[in-house]
């Protein structure tokens, strides 16, 4: 009787652990999860754009989530994703991102893609393929401090029927 528990424990133990991992690594359509497709990363104010090595297909769907503050100047303090004031501290021409907010959290596609405001969220169907890059919209990053914490979730299109 023994023996036979611990043969059963030596196969159904094994058979329940390889059940409980497939049920972490696989999407519930069978497909496995992607690295890319859960990710959450710093963005640190003090440095210029940043790879977050999740590469971007065309129709595809990115969905950014960030939250924390970082010390966008001196002058202004510390703000969130969503940058300083717009009314008293707007970007200047030569600023990344000229037409947002100074302070906010912006990204690119690839290494020549155009800015485009994120702040605290941001969901986008990409149009062109490379690399997803993120910085605080600033021209001088010498000065500032801290980061953001992003969660970035990419979704395949969804194919028609």
């Amino acid at each position: 009787m023994r023996i036979a528990t611990r043969m059963l424990m030596f196969i159904l133990l094994p058979l329940l652990m390889v059940d409980i991992f497939a049920g972490l690594v696989l999407q519930t359509d069978g497909r496995p999860i992607q690295k890319a497709d859960m990710v959450e990363q710093r963005v640190y104010a003090y440095r210029g754009w940043q790879s977050m090595g999740i590469f971007v297909h065309p129709g595809e769907k990115v969905s950014i989530r960030a939250s924390g503050e970082w010390l966008y100047s001196p002058e202004v303090g510390y703000v969130g994703p969503e940058g300083a004031s717009p009314s008293r501290y707007p970007a200047p021409s030569y600023y990344p991102l000229p037409i947002g907010i100074g302070g906010c959290l912006i990204g690119r596609i690839g290494e020549q893609g155009q800015p485009f405001y994120i702040g605290k969220r941001a969901v986008l169907l990409a149009d062109t393929s490379g690399l997803l890059h993120l910085r605080i919209n600033d021209d001088i990053v010498t000065d500032n401090d801290g980061y953001l914490t992003v969660e970035i979730v990419v979704s395949k299109p969804e194919e028609k029927k």
